[in-house]
This record gives structure tokens, C-alpha cells and sequence, in this order.
């Protein structure tokens, strides 16, 4: 069995006095690829920030690489493997495609391995080694996300965490993107999807939580859940 990467332990968060998740509990292993599901306002994107330290838990644990992560800031676990690629294009649009790589190099490693990711990601998305020198603000939206997930991968995380993938965006876009995510699993990199397009999630991924009102109500194999009586109906639609 692979080993255990992160593990969130009966988490509850929220939002001053308003109550987002209640006692969230899930575990990601090495090379893993999980789909976090669920209606708007569940709660898949405060988990993936308290998980990023964005947001502080009022209860419960984070841990990482067997290590309590749960009270150290969000910089420290960039640094230790951990990045978050936001909901939208969350990129600098006066900047060029390069320039806006070259920003996201905050680490020692990130710098150092700056190069080598530069050739990965031209493999990965070859649009945006064709459009390295036009400015970010001019790319398509789809474009745009590639760069997101690009600027991401700068960082050389262990976990990645993308927030509503394929929000937005046309088919073929979203397939290039899931293609992508199959590739960088091949590498090692893990990656934990928050998706409101389940039917494509749960056939792209290795496992899967659905989260309603704040809490877990299933979870278990992507195709397990893609076959539940429940989830069909509630999100697939059949």
C-alpha cells in the first residue's frame, strides 16, 4: 500500500461564527489522485485551505508526511511540499507567460529546479511554451488555467491542490487538463481536485469524498462512487 501523505483528522472550520466544516476527516496517499465533490457551498475549498494554512482550524489536525502541520504558517508548507492552485486564472496579466513562471520561483528549490520544470511543463501544456512571450492577460481562459496549474507546479510540490478545475471551461480544455494530471501523477506528484463536473472527476481519479453542509456523507473508490445509486442521481443527472 502506498504510503500515507496527508491526513486530515476531524477537522472543523469556518468563517468567524460561521461554522463551515464539521468534524472533516480524509486521507491522501503518495501518488494518489483524489476528487473532493460536492454542491457549492460545501466546503471543498475551505478544506483545501486549512489544508494550505489560509485558514486555521477551530479543531482537529493536519498532518503531513507523518508531521503536525496544524498550527505552522502557509509559507513553511510550500516549502515542504505543499501548493494550492485557487478557483480562476490567479495570474499576473501584464506579465509575460515567463515572467509570470519565473514569479511563482519563491523557494530555494523552486529556483534552483527552475529550469528543469520549465521543460516539463512545456511538455505538459505546449501552448504555453508557444506563447511564452505574450502577455498572461491575453491568453484565453483556458490558457490561462494552464498557466495557473503551470505556476503551481514551479514550486515542485508533492501535493497539489487544485480548486474547481474545470470551472468555466470548454470540454476540450478540461480533458487536456485531467491529461495533464495523469502525466504528473506518473511523476509523483499527488494531487487533490475540488470539481463541481463529478461525472468527469470521478472518471479521472483514484479515489473520491462527496461533501455536503459542511461534512463527508461518502467516500470510497472514484468508480465506486460514479456507480452509487445516490450520486448518479443527485449529480450525474441518471
Amino acid at each position: 500500500m502506498r504510503n500515507l501523505l496527508l491526513e486530515v483528522s476531524n477537522v472543523s472550520a469556518g468563517y468567524g461564527l460561521l461554522k463551515v466544516l464539521w468534524n472533516v476527516s480524509l486521507e491522501v496517499r503518495e501518488g494518489e489522485k483524489v476528487a473532493l465533490i460536492g454542491p457549492n457551498g460545501a466546503g471543498k475549498t475551505t478544506l483545501l485551505k486549512v489544508v494550505m494554512g489560509l485558514l486555521q482550524p477551530y479543531e482537529g489536525r493536519v498532518i503531513f508526511r507523518g508531521e503536525d502541520i496544524t498550527n505552522i504558517p502557509t509559507f513553511e508548507r510550500v516549502r515542504k511540499g505543499i501548493t494550492l492552485v485557487p478557483e480562476g486564472s490567479r495570474v499576473v496579466p501584464k506579465l509575460t507567460v515567463y515572467e509570470n513562471l519565473k514569479l511563482a520561483a519563491t523557494t530555494k528549490e523552486a529556483k534552483d529546479k527552475f529550469n528543469d520544470t520549465i521543460d516539463v511543463i512545456a511538455n505538459l501544456f505546449p501552448v504555453l511554451k508557444e506563447r511564452r512571450e505574450q502577455l498572461a492577460g491575453t491568453l484565453s481562459g483556458g490558457e490561462q488555467r494552464m498557466l495557473a496549474i503551470a505556476r503551481g507546479l514551479v514550486l515542485r510540490p508533492k501535493l497539489l491542490l487544485v480548486d474547481e478545475v474545470s470551472l468555466g471551461l470548454a470540454p476540450k480544455v478540461v480533458t487536456q487538463i485531467y491529461n495533464s494530471f495523469e502525466e504528473l501523477a506518473k511523476m509523483g506528484i499527488t494531487l487533490v481536485l475540488v470539481e463541481q463536473y463529478v461525472r468527469k472527476a470521478l472518471e479521472s481519479t483514484d479515489r473520491a469524498y462527496l461533501i455536503e453542509q459542511g461534512r463527508i456523507v461518502l467516500n470510497g473508490t472514484s468508480r465506486d462512487l460514479l456507480n452509487h445509486e445516490y450520486v448518479r442521481k443527485a449529480y450525474i443527472g441518471f
